[in-house]
């Protein structure tokens, strides 16, 4: 279903459900309706067990379960409170809760539930089993149009996995920013720039090795926390510099007389250790004890969302930076109410559609999956104000989800996949640009990282090893003010031949092929600064962008929130693109642009360019994933320009 389809189907259940629910006599149409109609469960009734039998000092009944999912139900009717106690046939006062877990815990290990939900048909009360002392989650009926998504647990395997990514990312983050505060404070001169952006560019390295250790990429189990372990802390910052140094060199090119624990690691290259000259200070116990123990020993870095890393990574930086600089890290969720409609759910229903429901893929099949994967591998992306890379990195990893579908089906079909063309989806298809250095380093990390996962899961499909190292050169994301630069010249360092990375079993390149034409896609969160409290580097931003055709800025522009400038940006490239029928775009933006005195300054000229919505969103909260969230009240239009002529 598409996310249109559901927000519809949501309203149509809320309005059905309203204000009636009897537990006794309409649970089972309630929950199979829901699970069928609002979350897409062909076969609901078979997907839900009712009434299951639990053995306690008498016989009780489980009201629902879904084995899939592990998720327990506890119904109430429409009058009742959930967290009000109630008297139990044993005499005990319980809350709806209380008796769901006294049923949770008579069950076997495997069947306990992930999930607790408590409803009375007007409210869905959730309860997180990892988190049993936590407040639930607390989902009403009249907002599921808008707050469906919020179910998706009830059906989605992976929702669990990845609300342990968020969890790890955010506490990863968290410790980096420990060890950023400690090792801050051994600079000699802590509020230079060349202190804050040497401390960056180590953090980054930091947690790249610890990432390289954990996913198996250095190759040796433990191999970074070992090396480091050797040293006392007076001596880890010249083992840093030589690890540094070692990383960025050919093997074939180092000392000879190296220390075979220094030799052991392979060469990373990709520009992230090209540096050796970055200053680093001294250490003591506490920052050792940091690295090794709180960041190596206590994490497995290989869960991490890459998506999240950038987020969480950049809370190291100083809130008022962050703030002042009008970022707002963006949640997955939130991130696929962008590129959900703007391409990924219309590319998602055709490779559907060619699979269908017969699990066997005939010769016609075969040919039209790989017709598909070529067309994803050829499509190119744009983010021009990509931050740490959020969006260009969940993109990524949809679009190989889906590219290891295809691969799944190749490999289960008659004919044997064509090792040659295993991965088409390249990172070399998505290009960035972001105003703030640091923020261009982990977003390339953040896609190498994605891309060493996503590799790993094309390994458990066709049961053979790719070389992820070395790490690829490539100059998609570069630093600059994105409202200055010519969004098409990024498009010649994107069509550059990429690099073939060899399979280690047969010696086979696999295919990582790019197009030559331009951006099909450009999307975002641009900046949310409102008009008032714009920089003069910001106004005069403004003013080079909204210009009439004799190049005279509009009287208007000075009165526009800053994001507007990349929908007029937007716009302009496309009426200039290459193949610009096949070019549409969608920003996060704040709702102050379909709003007041700034609707007609700001849409009329874009009108008259030929600017059509796609698609909206209505004004709804923006919230991050970052350790202090940003709260902002926004609006999503995706757009094309319509040629005339």
């Amino acid at each position: 279903m598409t996310d249109i389809e559901q927000r519809a189907a949501a309203k149509k259940f809320a309005e059905e459900w309203k204000d009636r629910g009897y537990e006794k006599g309409e649970t089972h149409v309630f929950w199979v309706s829901l699970l069928r109609n609002v979350l897409g469960v062909k076969d609901a009734e078979s997907y839900i067990n009712f009434e299951s039998q639990v053995s306690l000092a008498h016989t009780a009944f489980i009201d629902a379960y879904i084995p899939s999912t592990r998720v327990m139900i506890e119904q109430k009717s429409v009058d009742v409170n959930l967290t009000k106690a109630f008297k139990q046939s044993d005499g005990s006062m319980l809350t709806p809760f209380e008796q769901a877990k006294r049923y949770s815990d008579e069950l076997e290990l495997s069947k306990k539930p992930r999930y607790i939900v408590v409803c009375n048909f007007k409210e869905f009360h959730v309860h997180d089993m990892e988190h049993p002392h936590d407040k639930p989650e607390v989902i009403k009926l009249a907002d599921l149009p808008k707050e469906y998504y919020r179910l998706t647990f009830l059906v989605d395997t992976r929702k669990a996995h990845l609300k342990r990514e968020m969890e790890l990312s955010i506490k990863a983050g968290e410790v980096v920013g420990k060890i950023y505060d400690a090792v801050l404070k051994k600079y000699h001169n802590p509020t230079a720039e060349s202190t804050l952006k040497s401390l960056n560019v180590l953090c980054v390295r930091l947690v790249f090795c610890l990432f390289a250790e954990d996913a198996g990429v250095f190759g040796i189990k433990n191999q970074f926390h070992d090396y480091l372990a050797r040293f006392e802390p007076r001596d880890l910052r010249k083992a840093l510099i030589e690890l540094f140094k070692v990383l960025d060199t050919i093997e074939s090119e180092r000392d000879p007389y190296l220390d075979s624990d220094l030799a052991a690691f392979p060469y990373v290259s990709g520009g992230l250790f090209a540096d050796a000259d970055i200053e680093i200070p001294q250490f003591d116990d506490d920052i050792k004890n940091l690295i090794l123990e709180r960041a190596s020993d206590d994490f497995d870095w290989s869960e991490i969302s890459p998506t999240i890393f950038g987020a969480v990574f950049e809370s190291t930086l100083n809130p008022e930076t962050r703030r002042s600089g009008g970022m707002h890290y963006t949640s997955i969720e939130n991130i696929h109410k962008v590129i959900g409609p703007l391409f990924l759910e219309d590319l998602t229903r055709r490779v559907d559609d060619v699979l269908g429901d017969n699990g066997g893929v005939n010769k016609k099949q075969r040919a039209a999956l790989l017709s598909l994967q070529d067309e994803i591998a050829a499509l190119k992306f744009l983010d021009p104000a990509c931050g740490s890379g959020n969006f260009l990195t969940e993109t990524y990893i949809s679009l190989r989800r889906l590219e290891n579908r295809i691969i799944a089906a190749l490999q289960g079909s008659q004919s044997e996949l064509d090792l040659g063309d295993v991965i088409k989806v390249s990172i070399n298809q998505f290009s960035g640009i972001e105003i703030n250095d640091f923020a261009v380093t982990v977003a390339k990390t953040a896609l190498w990282i994605a891309e060493s996962q996503m590799m790993r899961e094309t390994e458990d499909i066709v049961h053979r090893s790719f070389d992820f190292l070395p790490l690829k050169s490539y100059a998609n994301i570069v630093e600059g003010n994105a409202l200055r630069i010519d969004w098409s010249s990024l498009e010649s360092k994107s069509r550059v031949e990429v690099e073939q990375r060899i399979d280690k079993n047969s010696n086979v390149q696999l295919g990582l092929k790019t197009s030559t034409n331009n951006y099909n896609y450009i999307m975002g969160n641009p900046p949310f600064v409102g008009y008032s409290n714009q920089s003069a580097e910001q106004k005069a931003d403004m003013l080079s962008i909204f210009v009439d055709e004799k190049g005279k800025p509009y009287k208007t522009a000075g009165k526009l929130d800053y994001v507007c400038a990349w929908y007029r940006k937007a716009a302009d490239y496309v009426l200039t693109a290459k193949d610009a029928k096949n070019t549409k775009a969608a920003f996060v933006s704040t709702n102050s642009i379909c709003q007041g005195e700034s609707v007609a300054a700001f849409w009329k000229p874009l009108f008259e360019m030929g600017l059509e919505i796609d698609f909206a969103w209505r004004t709804f909260r923006w919230d991050s994933e970052a350790h202090l969230k940003a709260h902002v009240h926004c609006v999503i239009v995706g757009f094309h320009v319509n040629l005339k002529g």
